[in-house]
């Protein structure tokens, strides 16, 4: 489906934007380009992969012009761009709106003036009864690509989106952290030992997208079912798959955490649509008339839950090891740690 295609990836640099180039470099697709503002970023990966297929452009989505320099002959997109730090979209508030609420609506707006095919927006478990400044901001977008969903024809411009939980490995999250603490002899600091949150793989967050990709219909929400564990037992399983016996330093939820992620709302449980491993959640065809649903209601919402951390499978201690251990970056980090 991407053969002689032009994929451009916003964020590119990003761990999502590295393991969605990685999955396609190799395929028929004619060019990737990656778009982001870190111009080191952008050289290591060319240095690092050298393949006439890749494409750097400099830019920001806060700019809607530097966005359309490089949406001309696009044929898809990829947006990841996004500020993804709790603590600090907490701080920086009006920082998150612009990248990820602004940020969305010009490469958006780029694409349906371009005539892309099909975009996929990349959003968060924490978008799902948010509490947090980048939880909101990306509330936010997933509303800003469903409203622009409608307004232009999907035979011309198909919009859609993504929601996914924690990605393991990922860079700013919890596993790298815990490695380095290990690798100083440092206490794992853990928050609380019984929060819960999704364990997925970088590969797995590939597989939703490309899934949303081939499937997904204009305005859909497409996410992917996935396991959890606790806090508490993922440092344990990080005990013991590098054999050490660091103490666990409990220091207190941080800023604009939650004890559990949600990936379906019980609204958009009530709704959606189970394909096998994926949910889709239609977005709403109602109209701005609401006189019927106000007077008809809907029951049914007390019956359902909403899909979270908290009642999903949950792994115990050696299924989160394997799981972890299928991972090339911890598999890497285990070879260093043996030859120390």
């Amino acid at each position: 489906m991407f053969k002689d295609k032009t994929l451009l990836i916003t964020g590119g640099t990003g761990s999502f934007g590295n393991a969605v180039m990685n999955r396609f470099l190799h395929s028929e697709v004619k060019e990737i380009r990656i778009f982001s503002r870190d111009e080191k970023k952008q050289d290591d990966m060319r240095n690092k992969y050298k393949d006439d297929k890749l494409r750097f452009y400099i830019g920001d989505v806060r700019d809607i012009g530097s966005v359309k320099n490089a949406m001309h002959n696009v044929d898809y997109v990829f947006h990841a761009a996004a500020l993804k730090q709790v603590p600090s979209c907490e701080f920086f508030p009006l920082e998150a709106v612009k990248t990820n609420v602004f940020g969305t609506d010009n490469v958006l707006t780029s694409a349906i003036e371009f005539g892309v095919k099909k975009v996929v927006c990349l959003s968060t478990d924490k978008a799902a009864y948010p509490i947090n400044a980048m939880g909101i901001s990306k509330a936010m977008m997933e509303k800003v690509f469903v409203a622009k969903s409608k307004t232009v024809n999907p035979e011309n411009t198909l919009i859609c989106g993504t929601r996914y939980g924690n990605v393991m490995a990922s860079r700013g999250s919890v596993i790298p952290l815990f490695i380095e603490q290990i690798k100083n002899g440092q206490p794992l600091t853990v928050t609380d030992p019984n929060m819960t949150r999704f364990l997925m793989s970088l590969e797995e967050a590939v597989d939703l997208v490309v899934f949303a990709f081939q499937n997904a219909e204009a305005g859909d929400i497409m996410v992917q079912k996935s396991p959890a564990s606790t806090i508490g037992d993922l440092a344990q399983s990080m005990k013991e798959l590098f054999n050490v016996d660091n103490q666990i330093g409990v220091f207190g939820t941080r800023h604009g955490e939650k004890l559990y992620e949600t990936l379906l709302t019980k609204e958009e449980h009530l709704v959606a649509q189970d394909m096998g491993n994926f949910y889709r959640v239609p977005s709403d065809k109602r109209t701005l008339n609401y006189d019927k649903y106000f007077v008809e209601g809907n029951e049914q919402l007390q019956e359902v839950e909403d899909y979270n951390s908290h009642n999903t499978e949950r792994l115990n201690i050696e299924q989160i090891k394997e799981r972890l251990f299928k991972l090339d970056y911890i598999q890497d980090e285990l070879k260093n740690w043996e030859w120390r």
